[in-house]
């Protein structure tokens, strides 16, 4: 039996989908104040987390950093009756699962939560002995496709370090697992950490694990990632968000290759494949001294950069239709394919997003289509409504970055998300640049996510 923590101040809703979920069979914890959540999801594991956007005291955006900081394979569901395009992809690339705007029918919700749960145990299911195929690898055809494929292969069988470099949502983690897939470490775990989802003071825990005791909230012996993935591939995602102790902490267990769990005085020597990505610039952080040198070169054995969506224009239907597989066998459908407006759309559209952003758009398509093809109708209308202005705001070969950013702020009300989308650009990278120029959001404006 799944269980399923709802979070939403809206009593009545909440107490209305809890009992209609108990209905269907599964174990549901109903939560009016996101101030108990932290404490809730300590002590006990959530198969899906259904939560609102809007909570008082909390974004929902926040809550789903909070939840993949403590239970990573909780599965994320995003309620909102503020729902836009922008939202959904920003949920997702914090981590959530997917996303469901109100009023939804019953029906909806439950399909995304089998959804979830089957997701979940897809991904669980890496049984050993057996080489995986890869199936959500999709090769492609472009030049930039080839190239990708080709490093791959090549750095696959060593026990060479790499770097996965590429924006948010190009598939790093899963150039990663098939890097993983090709090795003879394919018998071993691969595990998966988000770097950025990490709270700073609980890196050394996640990294290492603790003994029970060893500070508050340690009720029990905990294995941290390394052990767990001896033996196997360690993937470290968003690696450049880790606080300069924690890069520290980091080199010196990748040279000496041993651990020293939170609290315990017992050393536990391990063996894993480090593979790390970023969508940051790791010389530049070198070089304003906020990523330690010495690690960039540990970590930098080989690089792999991961194309943009749009840098593959031979590969962008190809992808379409391998999403479209895959929502047609998660929704029970059987919808053929794109007509021709879908096809010029998706040819012409940028994919700020890139893969990330087309898996959500084509799924979503998929539930709503009546006929046999997706069409028009059935996509967001920001694919193919562009604003006149927007190439304005493009930081590609910038000179004077600043400057844009401060019209993409003005041009959106301070809304943070709506202007790294002008500027074509993944909102942490926005954040990372606000920092850089020590732009500050002013005249009593703190700007919106």
């Amino acid at each position: 039996m799944a269980n399923i923590l709802v979070i939403d101040d809206d009593v009545t809703f909440c107490m209305m989908l809890k009992t209609y979920l108990e209905k269907h069979k599964y174990k549901v914890t109903s939560v009016f104040s996101p101030a108990t959540v932290k404490d809730l999801i300590t002590k006990t594991f959530f198969d899906v987390v259904l939560t609102d956007l809007r909570l008082p005291d909390i974004n929902g955006m926040d809550v789903i950093r909070l939840i993949k900081s403590i239970t990573p394979k909780t599965q994320i569901i995003m309620m909102t009756s503020y729902a836009n395009y922008n939202t959904a992809i920003q949920s997702i690339k914090e981590g959530a699962f997917n996303y469901i705007p109100k009023p939804f029918l019953p029906d909806e919700v439950l399909k995304l939560i089998e959804e979830a749960i089957e997701t979940a145990k897809r991904d669980d299911e890496h049984k050993p002995g057996k080489k995986e195929e890869n199936k959500d690898f999709v090769e492609g055809k472009s030049p930039a496709s080839k190239r990708l494929k080709r490093y791959i292969e090549l750095v696959a069988p060593t026990p060479m370090s790499v770097l996965i470099i590429g924006e948010s949502g190009t598939g790093k983690e899963l150039v990663a697992r098939t890097i993983h897939n090709l090795s003879d470490r394919r018998k071993k775990p691969f595990v998966a950490v988000d770097c950025g989802a990490i709270p700073r003071e609980l890196v050394a825990s996640e990294f290492f694990g603790h003994v029970k005791g060893s500070f508050t909230g340690a009720v029990t012996d905990k294995v941290g990632q390394f052990e767990a993935a001896n033996g196997g591939t360690l993937f470290l995602d968003e690696i450049g968000n880790l606080s300069y102790d924690s890069q520290v902490q980091l080199l010196r267990t990748i040279q000496e290759r041993v651990i020293k769990p939170v609290g315990s005085t017992k050393e536990v020597k391990i063996d894993v494949r480090i593979v790390a990505a970023t969508n940051e610039d790791l010389r530049d952080a070198c070089e304003k001294g906020d990523f330690r040198e010495d690690l960039f070169h540990r970590l930098n054995e080989f690089m792999i950069e991961v194309p943009a969506l749009r840098e593959r224009q031979a590969d962008i239907m190809m992808f379409a239709e391998h999403f479209l597989d895959q929502a047609n066998a998660f929704l029970n459908r059987s919808v053929d394919g794109f007509d021709n407006d879908v096809t010029s759309v998706f040819m012409q559209y940028d994919w700020p997003g890139n893969l990330r952003e087309m898996l959500n758009v084509v799924k979503r398509a998929t539930l709503l289509t009546e006929g046999n093809e997706i069409s028009r109708a059935d996509i967001p209308e920001e694919l193919y409504e562009k604003p006149d202005s927007e190439s304005a705001f493009s930081l590609y070969n910038s000179q004077n970055e600043k400057e844009l950013i401060l019209k993409a702020l003005d041009a959106t009300g301070h809304n943070k998300s709506q202007a790294a989308r002008l500027l074509k650009i993944d909102r942490k990278t926005l954040y990372n640049k606000l920092r850089l120029y020590n732009i500050e959001l002013s005249d009593g404006k703190e700007g919106t996510d």
